[in-house]
């Protein structure tokens, strides 16, 4: 089976979709300026269904695409020890370079008496803390987003059993799967986000079954005005009673987060069809230097805004951040993958990058209209 162009596009679109709302997820605040103490009315309702509810899809979804992609030549064709060979360098290098280069910064600053607070507190960590700081060990690693990929890793090693399991048992496997996804109080262990390990598994069923992936394209209005209307409903019960929820909402969150993703892959078909969507589906591996690179700026710029301003400003950093992380990182991707291509590359994990045109390009040198990324997610 292969991935046609339209469905590739369309992931490629919610990549870069989904990762700017990941960037909206983890714009810090403290207690003064928590969206739960109401000091600004609306806003930090807009704050809490875009942070707390709608972008908490973004993760499941990611591991779903990341699961599909793994088998989309069916299980015949898999290739283990190839796949692991080929993962070191798209997911586990890059981790490794990123987080151990914001470790490596942060223990430079704490030393002149900054980051303390903003940041793990390095300087006093037990030598059983350094393992979870460096590499997720069994805790969120320095650079707390990465976690998703520390997740993927897991995954990835156990990529043969899930297969095997869905072959045999596909619903006992994605039913239990679920059910450690969805309770708070289960802990399944290997994984520090639960939800990772099921969509990754579901997106192995949906590649092993060819389910067909447009048939439901028909809904996309319906299923995208749900979402948006169950989104708002769970944001305005996290609103009235977080920052502690009720073990209930935390449980509809968790089943909206997997759910959900699901509306926004029918979305997805909707917004491939505008100039903007056609656009931002060949943008290649920005989502990915997004995605690795925003955690550490929107601490730093949180650093500076605490030294002099107040939380009854907030709306002005939680606007300005965002935007200036944006506009760095996409800057900073275009200047790296110009003057560094090959750091570049090993940054993205060799993954397809693009000019402004759409062209896809090798470092710096152009080849042309070549299948979009994700067609070449599994090589």
């Amino acid at each position: 089976m292969t991935v046609d162009q339209n469905i590739s596009s369309r992931i490629d679109l919610m990549r870069i979709v989904l990762i700017f709302g990941i960037v909206l997820v983890h714009v810090p605040y403290d207690a003064d300026a928590s969206p739960f103490v109401e000091p600004n009315g609306t806003f930090d309702w807009i704050r809490v269904y875009l942070g707390e509810s709608l972008f908490r899809i973004g993760v499941p979804c990611l591991s779903a695409i990341s699961g599909y992609l793994l088998f989309q030549r069916g299980y015949a064709r898999f290739d283990y020890r190839k796949t692991l060979m080929s993962k070191s360098r798209s997911v586990l290098l890059p981790f490794l370079l990123w987080n151990l280069s914001l470790l490596a910064l942060v223990l430079v600053i704490e030393q002149v008496g900054m980051g303390i607070g903003y940041f793990p507190d390095l300087l006093n960590a037990g030598a059983g803390d350094w393992p979870d700081h460096a590499f997720g060990l069994s805790n969120y690693p320095v650079n707390l987003p990465l976690y998703f990929l520390r997740d993927l890793i897991v995954c990835i090693l156990l990529s043969p059993i899930l297969a095997f399991l869905v072959r045999r048992a596909p619903a006992m496997t994605l039913g239990v799967l679920f059910a450690l996804a969805v309770f708070p109080t289960l802990d399944v262990g290997l994984v520090l986000k639960k939800s990772i390990l099921f969509s990754f598994t579901f997106g192995i069923f949906l590649a092993l079954y060819r389910v067909d992936l447009k048939k439901l394209d028909r809904y996309a209005w319906p299923m995208t005005a749900a979402l948006v209307a169950t989104s708002a409903l769970l944001a305005h019960g996290l609103y009235m009673t977080g920052p502690d929820f009720p073990p209930l909402l935390n449980v509809l969150r968790n089943v909206l987060s997997i759910l959900g993703a699901t509306a926004f892959w029918m979305l997805s078909s909707l917004l491939i069809r505008t100039r903007l969507g056609q656009r931002l589906s060949r943008t290649g591996s920005l989502s990915f230097w997004t995605f690795c690179g925003h955690y550490p700026l929107l601490v730093v710029f949180w650093m500076i805004w605490n030294r002099y301003a107040g939380a009854e400003l907030y709306p002005i950093f939680y606007i300005g951040a965002v935007l200036l992380t944006y506009s760095l990182l996409i800057l900073s991707n275009g200047l790296v993958l110009r003057w560094m291509p090959r750091v570049y590359a090993v940054l993205t994990g060799n993954r397809r990058r693009t000019n402004a045109a759409g062209a896809v390009t090798h470092g710096a040198k152009l080849v042309g209209n070549q299948p979009s990324p994700a067609m070449q997610e599994q090589r």
